[in-house]
């Protein structure tokens, strides 16, 4: 049985706001979502053609909550900002999976990490801390250390962090159904709500329907 959402989550970690969304795909609409993310990146170039803008007041709350809890945001990037440093060196955000694509678009246009996972493969309540001496993650980039770096864990463990995402809550090809969360410092996005955003992405590539609107 699924979990309830939004799952119940404690924070540990001052300073943070999660948005949680549900998404489910409706299958069709490809081609619009390839438009979609050719626009998009087009779109951010554009707007930010002096490369990553670090004062942004988004990117600079996100780089102080990386440092209060104990990360050089130099070193170990938000994933928004290294998306977004990608982007504006001339790469294209791949088609990978709508779902994925989907949480890419998002955390692009609002500045903040997103993380889509499959929600059969966690087990709330979660936890907001603080990673510690020696703990681990099996991320998507291989074995992650996570000493001072903000996470989400389950009873199972760390599943996730604003950083990079975990091998074990990954959306496989064929999954329909994810839980998203955006990483928002609590004085909130300069560049919208969330479930706001994802319903202007999915207006113009209807892929996907946003459950719990």
């Amino acid at each position: 049985m699924s979990a309830a959402f939004p799952p119940t989550t404690e924070a540990r970690l001052e300073g943070w706001a999660l948005h949680w969304l549900e998404l489910e795909a409706t299958g069709g609409g490809e081609q619009a979502l390839r438009d979609l993310l050719s626009a998009e990146t087009t779109a951010a170039r554009g707007r930010w053609p002096g490369g990553v803008p670090v004062e942004h007041p988004t990117v600079a709350a996100l780089r102080r909550l990386f440092r209060a809890s104990g990360t050089d945001p130099t070193r170990y990037r938000p994933s928004s900002e290294a998306l977004l440093r990608r982007v504006l060196k001339g790469e294209e955000l791949p088609a990978i999976h709508p779902l994925v694509d989907l949480n890419n678009l998002l955390s692009l246009r609002l500045l903040v990490p997103c993380c889509v996972i499959d929600p059969e493969r966690v087990v709330p309540p979660f936890v907001l801390r603080a990673g510690t001496a020696g703990e681990q993650m099996a991320s998507l980039r291989g074995p992650f250390p996570l000493e001072g770096k903000p996470l989400l864990a389950d009873a199972q463990g760390p599943f996730g962090t604003p950083i990079t995402d975990s091998e074990r809550v990954k959306v496989e090809p064929g999954i329909g159904r994810v839980w998203l969360v955006a990483y928002l410092p609590a004085e909130g996005s300069a560049e919208g709500e969330p479930a706001a955003v994802m319903a202007d992405l999915l207006e113009r590539a209807p892929v996907a329907r946003l459950l719990h609107p």
